[in-house]
């Protein structure tokens, strides 16, 4: 899976508290290692439990730091830094609303929830119908029932709640899709990895001044599954670039 060591899937064996103790060390290590900076987000990725936005045969492996594979069509629950990574960089925080793009496990927006509070506002999109059910399944078990799920072409945004004040892009994508630049709000920023799926990509944030102009800025190289949709890569788009 585009590089990464996937660990063999097994009948799980860890109680709810080894994995809630590895929750923690897992917060620890990220905030040690200065992926996590925002008490928000540390408080999200404490309530949050990723063990139960995973596969029961992978579910062991929740704290690892490897994607790991999901229901739906080369479908992954991304590494647990990848989350701060981005919400850190968008400076997600209380009252944002929020637009994901790839809602996979429902993880993501899961944490996105906990960290724009009661009064902010979470959308997710996700294109491939297996992975949407089981995105689903997760957020409606885990009690998140306000969090918009839209099954669709992320590419194009979701133009029903827009403007948005932050958006997150969860797969490799040619460029920032233009739709979802004109969702953004002026001094919004949008997070995308950008460039070709087979290689790593550069992780870019976008920011929208007040004047309409764009600033981007790199903030670190990644490695992604393609996006899919209009914006995305098609076989014939890679092929030929």
């Amino acid at each position: 899976m585009l590089g990464w060591v996937i660990p063999p899937p097994k009948k799980p064996e860890k109680t709810r508290e080894e994995l809630l103790k590895e929750r923690r060390q897992k917060v620890k290590w990220l905030s040690d290692q200065g992926f996590l900076r925002s008490s928000r987000i540390v408080k999200a990725m404490l309530k949050v439990p990723r063990e139960e936005f995973v596969t029961e045969m992978y579910r062991d492996y929740a704290y690892l730091e490897v994607p790991l594979p999901i229901p739906g069509q080369n479908a992954t629950i991304s590494c647990p830094h990848s989350y701060p990574m981005f919400y850190e960089a968008l400076e997600l925080k209380g009252g944002d609303k929020f637009l994901e793009v790839g809602a996979g496990s429902g993880y993501g927006a899961a944490l996105a929830r906990e960290i724009v509070g009661k009064d902010g506002r979470v959308v997710t999109m996700e294109i491939d119908r297996e992975t949407y059910e089981f995105a689903k399944k997760n957020l409606e078990r885990m009690g998140y029932t306000d969090v918009s799920l839209i099954l669709g072409d992320g590419t194009l945004g979701y133009p029903a709640e827009a403007p948005y004040d932050k958006i997150c892009i969860t797969a490799a994508c040619p460029k920032i899709p233009n739709p979802l630049i004109q969702q953004l709000k002026p001094g919004g920023k949008i997070i995308a990895p950008v460039g070709r799926p087979e290689f790593t990509q550069n992780l870019v944030l976008l920011e929208k001044m007040q004047d309409g102009t764009l600033k981007t800025s790199f903030v670190e190289e990644v490695l992604y599954v393609p996006l899919r949709g209009k914006y995305g890569w098609s076989e014939k788009a890679r092929d030929s670039s």
